[in-house]
């Protein structure tokens, strides 16, 4: 995929540098493009059209890094990452391995034909989900990411729950992700989860175990829509203004490393869809080359989209910071 440029502000000072931690504890693996959803937000492009997607021998190549790092878990995503022929290896591969295992679900995945067994295979092997579902109104969630989808959604909260996720001293945790609907910052996490949770017990009776608050970020799919619409200046202009010190601590790519679908590594998943290549040399790493001592500390490639993770209560993979 080509890279896309990264928007800049012609007289913004730059981002404020970041060095990596002295230990990843997450590799976090895009197993391809392809999704069974188009959702207007999506900074990957993902869609049904898509044909990347991770060979076996890569998926085998990141295990043998994970292991050199000293990583914890697998952080899988895309696309949706079930539809990769090799998820099913993999989840077996990582146990072995001692590696736990977080899938970033789309819900709809699992009422998908051919993979009525998934929820069952994500329940056996402890995977953690963390599952999107941007609202709990129907309307809301259908506008973003398509017609039936929340109905669909539910259906597939409601299996995870038979299978003992969210239940209490079970293991099997299920987390939800809030993204906005818009160009417009994340509420109060802690807030947002108790409507969530009140809403999706009285309604559905389903339960979770926590919601990640994650905002929108300026990138593919959004940043185009907001191009259109003549918003996008705007929205960056938001992001840094909200910007806070206190988060560059707890940004996600301190402690994590993204590999592209081809092998690729870079600092987070929002600079693999920018290109934006981890080393500073604006050259591709493969995982299989990837120098674990020369990682430890290294500068983290940055740009202005950054601001989407630093602003207000901070967002990340792991939610608001």
């Amino acid at each position: 995929m080509p890279a896309v440029t990264p928007v800049h502000w012609s007289h913004a000072p730059p981002f404020p540098k970041l060095h990596r931690a002295e230990r990843i504890r997450t590799v976090q693996v895009n197993l391809g493009y392809v999704c069974n959803q188009t959702c207007f937000h999506c900074h990957v492009n993902a869609g049904p059209n898509r044909r990347e997607v991770m060979a076996q021998e890569t998926l085998a190549e990141v295990l043998d890094a994970a292991e050199r790092l000293g990583a914890r878990e697998l952080d899988l995503t895309g696309g949706a990452p079930e539809l990769n022929p090799a998820f099913r290896w993999l989840l077996e591969q990582a146990r072995q391995r001692g590696l736990s295992v977080i899938d970033r679900c789309n819900l709809t995945i699992l009422s998908e034909p051919g993979q009525e067994d998934l929820a069952t295979l994500l329940a056996e092997h402890g995977v953690r989900v963390i599952a999107s579902l941007p609202c709990y109104q129907p309307d809301n969630v259908d506008l973003q990411r398509g017609d039936g989808v929340f109905r669909r959604s539910v259906d597939g909260l409601r299996r995870l729950n038979e299978l003992g996720y969210a239940a209490p001293d079970s293991g099997r945790v299920l987390d939800l992700v809030y993204n906005p609907l818009g160009p417009d910052l994340p509420p109060p996490q802690e807030e947002l989860e108790q409507a969530y949770r009140e809403a999706l017990q009285r309604e559905f009776g389903i339960r979770f175990n926590q919601l990640l608050t994650i905002a929108n970020m300026p990138i593919n799919r959004f940043a185009k829509q907001l191009r259109r619409e003549g918003r996008l200046h705007r929205y960056m202009e938001q992001l840094r203004a909200a910007h806070n010190d206190a988060n560059l601590e707890g940004v996600m790519c301190r402690h994590l490393i993204s590999v592209d679908w081809q092998g690729h590594v870079y600092d987070c998943d929002f600079n693999q869809m920018l290109g934006l290549h981890a080393g500073g040399n604006g050259r591709p790493i493969h995982v299989r080359d990837l120098d674990t001592a020369a990682f430890e500390n290294a500068a983290i490639a940055t740009a202005d989209h950054c601001y989407g993770c630093t602003a207000g209560q901070g967002s990340s993979c792991t939610g608001a910071l």
